[in-house]
């Protein structure tokens, strides 16, 4: 089979195409360059995409003597992924851009171009696993990536490998050292590529501009503060929220609502965070077969944590209320909601409401 290696330069997807090397297949390894100008992005330990990650590509790439190509993605991951999540904030959601480049980059874009060329599958250090089609949790729960494949197609998951999903990452470090590849002790990425300075906030108010509204409290009414936009904020968020005066109660406040048309943030104590049903859209089924009914299932709504028994009601034109066990907190609108049997994706959807 001819496969595809995405090599981010880092050690997993590094392990991962030397795990399609060793399984017989014809391999050839590709880096994807995401910026117009590299050097915007993050670099260093805390790095993903930057220069420097694709010359640790290139070095993995000689060590286990596959051609290796850089291929330029960078108008596509501007459009779909940073115009996005500018786009998402603006509008007082909450996205997860990780979740979107898997979804427009990985698993589109860069599958498109593989299948076109002729390959069978991309691969990718992403720990999760496919059994019989059926993508399911990584053995490794800490490191755990399927909430965030969990928006990939039945087609793509036809095309797609995670050879890392059986092994827990101190195994692949191992690995990595073993086969001598440098990256075995690289750091793992954190934060957002396309964010240097690490600062959302600021990033985001540059290409949004100020657009001041109130912070009210969510009982009463009354106006607490002033902010400079709706962008500076999420559900669920307790600092930074431009509120001098304790409350009344002395407990801490935090977003529970973001009303981006008139500007306000309504804030108020962490027990009306909770939430006791979804609604969601876009719903993607990794079966590839919208369900006939009502069912049962275990809901996520972030990365890591977030989750709760629940009732899914499919409704049409892919609309979906979630029914919740247990109350969560800390959901967005904006968020993705995956829907799990078990360890095994049943499917995803965005989340556009909660009640």
């Amino acid at each position: 089979m001819r496969v595809l290696a995405a090599m981010s330069g880092g050690v997993d997807s590094a392990v991962a195409a030397a795990r399609a090397v060793d399984a017989g297949h014809d391999v050839v390894g590709v880096h994807l360059a995401l910026s117009e100008t590299p050097a915007a992005l993050r670099g260093g330990s805390r790095g993903c995409c930057s220069k420097e990650d694709a010359g640790d590509a290139r070095r993995a790439a000689d060590v286990l003597d596959i051609p290796f190509y850089v291929w330029d993605f960078a108008a596509r991951f501007t459009e779909d992924v940073v115009d996005d999540f500018v786009a998402a904030y603006a509008a007082g959601e909450t996205p997860n851009p990780c979740l979107r480049c898997n979804e427009k980059i990985k698993f589109a874009a860069l599958l498109d171009r593989a299948l076109g060329l002729g390959f069978d599958a991309v691969c990718t250090g992403h720990y999760a696993q496919l059994r019989q089609g059926e993508l399911s949790r990584a053995v490794d729960v800490d490191k755990d990536q399927s909430y965030v494949l969990a928006v990939l197609t039945a087609h793509q998951l036809r095309h797609a490998m995670f050879p890392l999903g059986d092994t827990p990452k101190p195994a692949v470090r191992a690995e990595a050292a073993a086969r001598g590849l440098r990256v075995a002790d690289k750091p793992d990425s954190h934060d957002i590529c396309f964010i240097p300075s690490g600062d959302t906030r600021a990033f985001l108010g540059a290409r949004i501009g100020t657009r001041p509204g109130p912070v009210v409290d969510d009982a009463t009414g009354a106006e607490l503060g002033r902010h400079d936009g709706v962008h500076g904020f999420t559900v669920g968020q307790r600092k930074g929220l431009g509120v001098d005066a304790p409350a009344a109660d002395g407990r801490p406040r935090y977003v529970l609502g973001i009303e981006p048309v008139s500007g306000t943030v309504r804030v108020g104590p962490a027990e009306a965070l909770d939430v006791r049903a979804i609604d969601a859209a876009v719903a993607v089924w990794s079966s590839g077969e919208e369900p006939d009914g009502p069912f049962a299932c275990t809901v996520q709504v972030r990365a890591h944590g977030g989750l709760a028994p629940a009732v899914v009601h499919p409704g049409p034109g892919g609309v979906l209320r979630v029914e919740l066990g247990e109350p969560l907190r800390g959901v967005a609108p904006g968020q993705a909601v995956a829907l799990y049997d078990g360890d095994v994706v049943r499917g995803s959807a965005r989340i556009t409401g909660t009640g």
